[in-house]
Parts: structure tokens; sequence; C-alpha cells
């Protein structure tokens, strides 16, 4: 029941949730927007705003702007911070460290096929133990064959989809991966069990990536974790407004260009 209730600060009453990585410090040299994203949370959560993932300094040092959304703590940090692509990951925090912030959940990254993955499975398995120790939610971050989209097997649907379900077999409650944007992209979700949300990707225009959550929430996803296209946005509370059409009430794109349009923050 306990974990049940923290799934119900993740997700909405409708089990899908909008949730905003502002993560990207644990595995990246640049992040742009972030600290100013970070102080609007509680504005974008009047605008639909559901579920936060954020490093164990934003979670200390940005606690204030925290207390209406549901938050998940990353665990995990990169081992080469000046290397884009994520050459490794490392554990570098647990779920009590979670717990000692008040967080509802923990994420980590998984590799499977990459060459790290006997430590990425470990760790991911070591943790959703914890987990359940503890009762508090695992969102497993799975990214087969690594960080970077590297060769067409890495966002291969049928790929994805293996990496997903072996990812909820090793204990995940939650599970974010990427997206191909084709009809494929329905295995992913049909092969796992527990709920799967969608990761925001590179940033992009307004029509192309509303048209991308569109076809996420079509193929079953629960959701999406968006990045840049918040962060980086002039009007990030537009854009979360379109995307809380878009996932709880499966508005079209075009609907929410128009309310992205209408607001003018």
């Amino acid at each position: 029941m306990v974990k049940t209730r923290r799934l119900g600060n993740i997700f909405a009453a409708d089990g899908k949730t909008v949730t905003l990585a502002l993560d990207g410090f644990g595995f990246s040299a640049t992040t742009a927007g972030v600290d100013h994203a970070a102080r609007t949370v509680p504005a974008m959560a009047e605008h639909g705003l559901d579920n936060v993932l954020v490093t164990y300094g934003q979670a200390k040092n940005f606690a204030e702007y925290f207390t209406n959304v549901g938050m998940c703590l990353r665990v995990d940090v990169t081992t080469g911070v000046f290397d884009a692509s994520v050459p490794d990951n490392m554990p570098a925090f647990d779920v009590t460290d979670a717990l000692k912030v008040g967080a509802d959940g923990v994420v980590i990254m998984n590799f499977p096929g990459a060459h790290n993955e006997r430590a990425t499975n470990a760790f991911a398995a070591m943790l959703a133990q914890q987990c359940d120790e503890w009762n508090v939610p695992f969102m497993c971050e799975t990214l087969p064959y690594g960080y970077p989209v590297t060769t067409p097997e890495s966002a291969d649907p049928e790929v994805v989809a293996v990496a997903s379900r072996f990812s909820e077999e090793l204990g995940a409650d939650i599970i974010k991966t990427r997206f191909a944007g084709t009809d494929d992209d329905r295995k992913i979700v049909e092969n796992c069990t527990v709920p799967v949300i969608a990761l925001g990707g590179p940033k992009s225009d307004h029509e192309t990536y509303f048209a991308f959550v569109q076809h996420v929430i079509e193929c079953g996803a629960k959701g999406v974790a968006v990045g840049r296209n918040i962060t980086q946005d002039p009007k990030p509370l537009a854009v979360v407004s379109a995307l809380n059409a878009l996932v709880h009430e499966n508005a079209t794109a075009k609907d929410a260009m128009a309310i992205y349009e209408s607001l003018d923050s």
C-alpha cells in the first residue's frame, strides 16, 4: 500500500504522468535552463505537471519547489561528465538517500547489451530488492546498447521491447525508454506489464514534438519524461499545458499546438 501511495504521487489518478526531467547534470556537462525550470515547478504543477526527476543536489537545494509534485531521485551518475555519450555510469546513492530527501521513487539507467551491462544489471537488481524492502517505486531508464543511439538496433522497437521487459524482470516498477516514432512502438508497451513512459529525446520544434507525444500515448505509453523540450523552451508553462492535454485528455497534436499558442509563458 505504501508503494501504491508513492506511485500515486508520480502518476495522476488516470495512471499517466507528465514528468519533467531535471536530472541532466548527473550525466551532462551542459544543461541549459534547468535551474530556472526547477524554480518554475510550482507554476508548472498548476498547468498539469505531475512529477520531476532530480539529482541528489537538486533534491536538497531546490526542495522548496518540489512540494506539490511527485519526485524521483536519480541514484546513478555518469563516469565521464565531459563525454556526452555517457560511456558508463555508476551507483552514487540508494533508496535510503531517496527517503532522506523525501523522494517518491528512484531512477537509474540500465544498458542491456552494452559493454557494461553486467554492472548496470547488478545495480538494477540490487536496487529493485531495496525498493521492495522500503516500498519505494523503481523507475528503470532502459537504453539498449548504451546511452546514445549509435546503431539502428539501439532504437529498434523490437530490441527496446526486449530490453524493457528484461529490466522489468530485474524488478522495475516503471520503465522509461526511447520510442522510435513508428507503429512498432506498440511492441514496447505490449511486452511489459508495468507502466512504460517515453523519454523526451532531442529538442525539436513544437509540431514535431507534440505529434510524437500523441503517437506514444496512442501506442499505450503512460506518459512522457521531458527535459529540453520544456527547460529550453521560451514558454515552459505553455509546453506543460499542451503535454497535459496530450497525456491526460488524449488531445491531438493540433489541439496541443493551439494550447501552446494561446499562452504567454
